[in-house]
């Protein structure tokens, strides 16, 4: 039987211990020929709170801009980022609401609304290039992940992916990763 979206955030609510702790167990992905240990990095808004309401500015339905973003705890062995934003609520196969691959892992965060110098922004579920904001709908809020990935090598991902496969993808090929909840 297959867990819907509500009964896989009422597990990690009641289980934030154990999700954290597995995020720092040692793996070996296969591509690179030894264990190496997951790092978790800090991702953090100023325009919310994690598990908070994202402002009505970050809508789709609003102004649109990109929220601003920070983090720290970036590995040394990464060579890239890749920024993940998805809706947990959307049924499987859904089309990203943010992706940008080739983040250079010098940087610190993204300030709302800004481009990504030297970066690759894919393509988003509006069908444009870059952030495309939540729709703010009545009734029970969305939950909206940001995902911050440490990649030890440039990653190839096609500029028209799922959001389901872009994050497969970088699952496999991360180092360390930071992770981000809005309601709207």
């Amino acid at each position: 039987m297959a867990l819907t979206p509500r009964q896989i955030g009422d597990w990690l609510r009641a289980h934030p211990t154990e999700v954290v702790a597995r995020t720092r167990q040692p793996y070996d992905n296969g591509r690179l020929g030894y264990p190496r240990t997951m790092t978790g990095i800090d991702l953090r808004s100023p325009a919310f709170a994690d598990h908070g309401h994202l402002p009505r500015r970050h809508a789709g339905n609003g102004d649109n801009v990109s929220p601003p973003l920070s983090w720290s705890g970036i590995p040394r062995e990464a060579s890239e980022l890749a920024l993940l934003c998805e809706s947990v609520d959307a049924p499987p196969g859904g089309r990203p609401l943010w992706l940008v691959t080739g983040i250079d892992p010098r940087r610190t965060g993204l300030e709302a609304g800004t481009g990504h110098p030297g970066s690759h922004v894919h393509r988003n579920g509006y069908g444009d290039n870059g952030w495309g904001g939540p729709i703010a709908s009545p009734g029970e809020p969305h939950r909206y992940v940001f995902r911050l990935y440490a990649l030890p090598a440039p990653v190839s991902i096609p500029h028209d992916v799922t959001a389901d496969a872009a994050r497969e993808v970088l699952d496999d090929q991360s180092v360390g990763h930071g992770t981000l909840v809005g309601r709207c």
